[in-house]
């Protein structure tokens, strides 16, 4: 199989779909990769690295588009790739579908086989291709909000970990899965006031086991969100409805009761976001304010740290790549339930359930699908 990767186009999107070692494994199986020129830039791997490993290089995208059996990216395919895509050609990457009306119809127009890393299972009921992301992101998090909260970045000129005599800033993290328990590492590291609020009493009670009494553990409801929201310096919204979009737990009338000055961040913003006032922003321009509320949505965030993200996501992306050349994708789909999960579009049609729903389409069963 020629496996392509193509170089990221999204805004400040500097991840890479294959590290050098892992073109170097695809093509000990017997494989073919061609990687676009520049694509491995960002994360310090030059074209010379991917030769030396086996793979060859293409001037343009649409030689990758043109040749591969399968494009390997990160994220989601923006609209001039799209037009690239063809039937029956094999599309493995981040898609976020649920919130994305056109991108959807383009790739069912497309005819194209399409996984997405984000629904992919495990045993465990896991996301195991989202979650290194997710553990990426969920420590920027606090990064990015404790840079929103300095007077200059419009916020209210706190300092998380506070000084002696002086209060630390209020954390609050609305979802205590992967990002939301990453979130509080870095927050508790750096002396914040740390409050999680989650429906699941066993996630809550893994945090404390965790964390301790550096962690509070609410139950979420509509009442605790607000009172906890009104309360912080710095919200985090780190909630996941898998292939869904996200939840709005956070209304527009509650932003515009918080404290002036504080901060939200909406990790969930490639699912549409939990927060009713988010909007997607890139690197370029990250934050806005919504009645003196400073709001961080950037939808690729862990493209910031690029180095450590593609390494992260290779480490879990590789034995999906290598089932799917080695097998072929029909068979790998088959073979593995949990790659299965991640089958989104498949020829025209839609085969993730939430995406279905949440846009319109007729749901068509996986299995049903592939033997059709």
């Amino acid at each position: 199989m020629l496996v392509g990767v193509p170089k990221e186009v999204k805004v400040h999107e500097y991840r890479v779909g294959m590290t050098p070692a892992s073109a170097r494994e695809v093509i000990n199986h017997g494989h073919e990769v061609l990687m676009e020129t520049g694509a491995g830039l960002g994360i310090g791997a030059t074209d010379q690295d991917y030769k030396d490993n086996g793979a060859t290089i293409a001037d343009t995208a649409e030689d990758v588009f043109a040749r591969a059996d399968m494009i390997v990216k990160v994220k989601e395919p923006q609209a001039g790739e799209r037009a690239l895509l063809r039937p029956g050609q094999i599309l493995f990457t981040y898609l976020h579908l649920a919130p994305d009306p056109e991108q959807t119809k383009d790739l069912v127009d497309s005819g194209a086989i399409c996984v997405a890393y984000e629904t992919v299972t495990d045993a465990n009921g896991g996301l195991p291709l989202l979650a290194p992301m997710s553990q990426v992101a969920g420590r920027m998090s606090i990064q990015a909000g404790a840079h929103c909260l300095e007077k200059a970045q419009g916020g209210s000129g706190t300092l998380i970990a506070g000084v002696p005599g002086v209060a630390p800033a209020k954390v609050v993290i609305i979802g205590g899965g992967v990002v939301g328990e990453n979130a509080a590492y870095m927050a508790i590291g750096l002396g914040a006031d740390v409050s999680v609020l989650d429906r699941n009493v066993d996630t809550m009670r893994a945090l404390v086991v965790r964390f301790g009494n550096s962690v509070k553990t609410l139950y979420s409801t509509a009442l605790t969100i607000e009172e906890e929201v009104l309360r912080a310096d710095l919200v985090i919204g780190g909630v996941l409805v898998a292939g869904a979009a996200a939840p709005k737990l956070v209304s527009r009338d509650l932003v515009s009761r918080m404290k002036s000055g504080s901060v939200l961040v909406d990790v969930a913003i490639d699912q549409g976001g939990c927060f009713e006032t988010s909007k997607a922003t890139t690197h370029a321009d990250p934050t806005y304010v919504v009645d003196d509320v400073v709001h961080y949505c950037v939808a690729n965030m862990p493209g910031g740290v690029a180095r450590t993200s593609t390494y992260a996501l290779n480490n879990v992306t590789l034995p999906f790549i290598l089932a799917i050349a080695d097998k072929g994708v029909n068979q790998a789909l088959l073979d593995d339930p949990h790659l299965l999960e991640g089958l989104n579009v498949y020829r025209g049609k839609v085969t993730y359930k939430a995406v279905a729903e949440d846009l319109g389409y007729d749901f068509a069963d996986p299995k049903s699908a592939l033997a059709a």
